[in-house]
């Protein structure tokens, strides 16, 4: 089944390209130009991935990235025409899984989208099994993982990080440990994309236990999930 990617950009030009460059590469792929009507075709629709738009005549990208993260856990790749860090860093904080800057080629487009879509698709079923935790529960084979009984809204880095910290409690990944485990391509990324999706982790767990801090950091190092959390 070919990899259906929900496009969402309000330049008609841009949107052309950004079709024919991943259809060119055996994708799938739906177009919308306005925001607004994507939580409702998410509602309806399998979407694999989607590429979204920062500066939408309706919405703010942002802000509908938020949405999106409240009920579903599809990759989202921003496009923005903004390039400082800040911007960048809060595109991750909120669930974003990748960002391109504009003006960006079609091939680095396709790369990637094939990218996230390989990193979505690659629960490995011969992966140890975490390891008992008291506060945690895994469901591999639907994705999800629940703290004390709560289901998180993870985006799909973010449950990947989980993933590696629920596995071993107690051990202190560094953060270039963390970006070979959960990044197709860590030397890309920066060591502030890591410290941003712990951040969003942390508030997420906090929305569930407010009393509780279950990722430690450790200064020059790294993290570690705790033992009793």
């Amino acid at each position: 089944m070919k990899a259906r990617v929900l496009i969402v950009e309000d330049e008609p030009a841009i949107l052309d390209n950004i079709q024919y460059a991943l259809e060119s590469e055996g994708l799938e792929t739906i177009r919308l130009s306005e925001g607004l009507p994507v939580l409702g075709l998410l509602a309806t629709e399998r979407i694999d991935l989607i590429l979204l738009d920062v500066g939408l005549p309706d919405v703010n990208g942002v802000d509908l990235c938020r949405e999106i993260r409240k009920t579903h856990a599809t990759p989202v790749i921003f496009l923005t025409a903004r390039s400082s860090e800040i911007d960048r860093i809060i595109g991750l904080e909120i669930g974003g899984d990748d960002y391109v800057t504009k003006p960006f080629s079609p091939r680095e487009l396709s790369a990637r989208v094939k990218a996230v879509l390989r990193r979505a698709a690659s629960a490995a079923p011969s992966a140890p099994a975490p390891q008992e935790h008291p506060a945690f529960h895994v469901d591999e084979s639907r994705h999800r993982i629940a703290y004390f009984g709560e289901t998180l809204e993870l985006s799909k880095i973010e449950y990947d990080i989980m993933m590696a910290l629920v596995r071993r409690p107690g051990h202190v990944f560094s953060r270039d440990q963390l970006k070979d485990l959960v990044w197709e391509e860590p030397g890309t990324s920066l060591e502030r994309s890591v410290d941003a999706h712990i951040k969003n982790l942390r508030a997420k767990l906090k929305a569930v236990r407010p009393d509780r801090d279950p990722i430690e950091t450790h200064r020059g190092v790294g993290y570690s999930l705790k033992e009793e959390a």
